[in-house]
């Protein structure tokens, strides 16, 4: 098959490597090891392949070395940055979830910075004028509709195309210890959802490369492109082509419940909020308040039409949130904060539905609960964006239970983590 073929040239190309450190999360062991190594933090792995070579840089606040910046990093190092790529929330990651952000120039480095989420998702040949090598570094939490792999994968496509070898330095999942959700139906696909993958897939950023690869799940474009190269098999003297160089971590692996050391977005400022987010984020596609204009962003969520005995909040304008969903009206819904310890039981290792179901329960006016687009197509609604398919908001209206929803998950899961465990450089949690 098709993806066989591209599986067995990413055997060839891709560079694997597998981190040791095994820790046990389901015997209650889920204190961080205690010197997790990004990709980024070993410099000697891939600052050499950047001396002599002018580098555009993928990155945005969450590209740490140490406790400085990548981009600084590099420039002290003596690595010449022609350009900057930010991703939704922008460059320093301040913008609201989808707020368009403007190309400016870094007033910290002077280096243009190009904007790769407002008017245009993708590098211009402009933009990669002169460029020999892209890099790579933006810490994703391991969910399908958290856009930063979609952005990954618009950047492979563009580094293909360019024949530009791209360095992807990887970063502990901090949702990467399960798998779980159902998985993407291509019909649904979006820039919140582009692959056949579950809501979380369990995958570092660097192993997800691996797999858009190796799949050849890129655009045809790109695959094209990528077949030519590899079957041309030889190169003039200096010639620049594409080639995937992961940079993996150390001590690392898949049971590894790994704090964020800068929260990845304004509206995920803890660890709490990153393992809730996979559950709650379905929100988004109700009239119901994420959480977002509160303190606690996907830990607390409701509506003014709940009941008044549950957990009362008000969403107000802040930072990452200037206009919140029911801005100034008293909800009343649940607060499911705690500290890491409660959250990580709480939400036991996989996608919580509970919450969900109750809320359609208790809603008076269920024909308003899911927010319809203009078009009042169903099948183009954010919720099944998000769910990635147009079956779990069925299943909600007719009132199924949360193991027969899970059971239905089943099958697809099963596929995927067939085709994840091909991808892993880290020791998996099963």
């Amino acid at each position: 098959m098709l993806s066989q073929f591209y599986y067995l040239i990413f055997l060839v190309l891709s560079i694997n490597a597998s981190c040791n450190n095994q820790q046990n999360l389901r015997s209650g062991n889920t204190q961080d090891p205690p010197q997790v190594r990004t990709g980024a933090d070993r410099l000697d792995q891939y600052l050499p392949a950047l001396k002599g070579k002018n580098v555009a840089v993928f990155a945005n606040q969450t590209s740490i070395v140490g406790t400085g910046h990548l981009v600084d990093t590099l420039q002290k190092s003596g690595v010449n940055i022609k350009v900057i790529f930010g991703p939704e929330h922008g460059f320093r990651g301040t913008a609201d979830a989808g707020e368009k952000v403007e190309s400016t120039i870094d007033p910290a480095t002077g280096i243009p910075v190009v904007s790769l989420y407002g008017k245009k998702r993708v590098p211009s040949k402009e933009d990669l004028k002169d460029v020999d090598v892209m890099l790579f570094d933006i810490q994703d939490v391991g969910v399908r509709f958290y856009t930063y792999i979609s952005s990954l994968q618009e950047y492979i496509e563009t580094a293909i195309e360019n024949n530009i070898p791209l360095i992807v330095l990887d970063r502990p999942n901090p949702n990467g210890f399960y798998v779980d959700g159902p998985v993407l139906e291509t019909k649904y696909k979006s820039f919140v959802g582009m692959q056949p993958v579950p809501v979380v897939y369990g995958m570092t950023i660097g192993e997800y490369a691996n797999m858009l690869l190796g799949e050849g799940w890129l655009s045809a474009k790109a695959m094209d492109a990528y077949t030519k190269n590899v079957l041309a098999a030889i190169y003039p003297p200096g010639a620049t082509y594409f080639s995937l160089k992961v940079i993996p971590c150390e001590n690392y692996d898949h049971t590894t419940t790994y704090e964020l050391p800068v929260k990845p977005s304004p509206n995920l400022p803890d660890i709490q909020s990153v393992y809730w987010y996979p559950s709650t984020c379905f929100f988004e596609g109700t009239v119901l308040s994420e959480g977002r204009g509160t303190e606690k962003p996907f830990q607390i969520f409701g509506h003014p039409s709940l009941p008044k005995n549950l957990y009362a909040f008000t969403p107000s304008p802040r930072a990452g949130a200037k206009e919140p969903k029911l801005n100034g009206q008293l909800c009343y819904g649940w607060n499911v904060s705690g500290t890491k310890q409660q959250v990580l039981q709480k939400t036991d290792g996989r996608l919580q539905l509970q919450y969900l179901l109750e809320a359609y329960r208790l809603f008076p006016d269920k024909d308003k609960f899911f927010i319809l687009p203009k078009s009042g197509n169903p099948d183009e609604s954010f919720f099944n964006k998000l769910a990635g398919n147009g079956v779990l908001i069925q299943q909600v209206k007719q009132g199924k239970s949360e193991t027969e929803i899970r059971k239905s998950w089943e099958p697809k899961l099963t596929a995927f983590k067939s085709t994840r465990k091909k991808y892993l450089l880290y020791p998996d949690f099963e």
